[in-house]
C-alpha cells in the first residue's frame, strides 16, 4: 500500500523531469540543426519571414485556447522551422528553456510552447510584436505554470534559425480572452509578449507579460544560464535529501513494526 501510494506521489515529478530531458534534447536538436543551414538559406527564410510579417492583419487573430483553433501544423511558418521547430524560448527567471511550434493547437500546446497566428513571426525588426504562448498546470509538465513570477526588468531569450533575440519585460497584464490591443504592433517598437492562461487552475483570463528589444549580451545570457543551472541543481538536491529521509523514515517504521512482532511473538512463546 506504501509503494502504491508513493508511486503515485513520485508520479507528477517523474513527469516533469522526463518532460525537461525531452523539451532540452528538442531544443539541443534545434540547435544542431540550424547550423547545417547556409547563410545565404538562412538570409532567404528571414527575408521571407520579414515579408510574411508585413502582411499581418490583426483582426484575424483569436484566442490561442480556443476550441476553434485548427489542429496541425501550421503552414505559415514552414521557411523558419527546422526539425518542426520554428525556435526555442528560454526564460531564465523561471529556469525554462521550451521548442517554439507554429501554431496554437492543442497538440502543440501539449508538447512546448506555440505561436500565436497572426502575430509577428519571431525574427525580431522594428513595427513586429510576436506572441508565445504555453500552458500552465499541466501535470506533465512545468511550461508556463510559474510565468507569472516574472517582474519588470527580467530578460528571457528567442532563438530562432538566425540568432538570439533578448527582451527586457516592460509590462504584465491580465486580459480577457477577446482582448487583443496589448499584442498589437505598434510602429516603430519590436515586442514580444508571452502569453498563459490565468488565474491558475480556473484559465478565465489571459495573463500577458512584454517584453521590448534590448542588445543581446552574450556574458549576461550566460551568467542568467549559470544562475538557473545553480538554482536546478539546488532543486534537484533538496529533492534528493526528501527522497532519503522519507526511505530512512519508512526503514525505521518498519524495523521497529519487525522488532515489536518479534517481542510479541517471544511473549506468547
Amino acid at each position: 500500500m506504501f509503494l502504491f501510494g508513493f508511486l503515485i506521489l513520485m508520479y507528477p515529478l517523474v513527469s516533469k523531469l522526463y518532460y525537461r530531458v525531452e523539451s532540452n534534447f528538442q531544443v539541443q536538436e534545434f540547435e544542431k540543426a540550424k547550423e547545417e543551414f547556409p547563410t545565404a538559406e538562412i538570409k532567404k527564410k528571414i527575408q521571407l519571414a520579414q515579408a510574411y510579417n508585413t502582411t499581418l492583419d490583426p483582426s484575424k487573430m483569436v484566442d490561442a485556447f480556443s476550441s476553434k483553433q485548427k489542429a496541425g501544423i501550421a503552414e505559415y511558418a514552414r521557411m523558419l522551422e527546422v526539425k518542426e521547430k520554428i525556435g526555442h524560448i528560454e526564460i531564465p527567471k523561471i529556469d525554462q528553456d521550451l521548442p517554439i511550434y507554429a501554431g496554437t493547437s492543442e497538440e502543440v500546446l501539449q508538447k512546448g510552447a506555440g505561436h500565436l497566428e497572426g502575430t509577428s513571426l519571431p525574427i525580431g525588426g522594428k513595427g513586429t510584436h510576436t506572441v508565445i504562448t504555453a500552458h500552465r498546470g499541466l501535470p506533465t509538465a512545468q511550461l508556463f505554470t510559474n510565468l507569472d513570477k516574472l517582474e519588470k526588468g527580467d530578460v528571457f531569450y528567442v532563438h530562432n534559425i538566425e540568432k538570439t533575440l533578448a527582451y527586457k519585460v516592460d509590462r504584465i497584464l491580465t486580459v480577457e480572452p477577446s482582448n487583443f490591443e496589448p499584442v498589437l504592433v505598434t510602429k516603430g517598437d519590436d515586442f514580444c509578449t508571452l502569453l498563459t492562461c490565468t488565474p491558475y487552475m480556473i484559465n478565465s483570463h489571459r495573463l500577458l507579460v512584454r517584453g521590448h528589444r534590448i542588445p543581446y549580451v552574450a556574458s549576461e545570457h550566460k551568467k542568467a544560464e549559470a544562475e538557473a543551472l545553480f538554482y536546478r541543481i539546488l532543486k534537484l538536491l533538496l529533492i534528493v535529501l526528501c527522497l532519503l529521509i522519507l526511505f530512512y523514515l519508512v526503514y525505521r517504521y518498519i524495523k521497529k513494526r519487525r522488532k515489536k512482532k518479534k517481542e510479541n511473538i517471544k511473549k506468547e512463546c
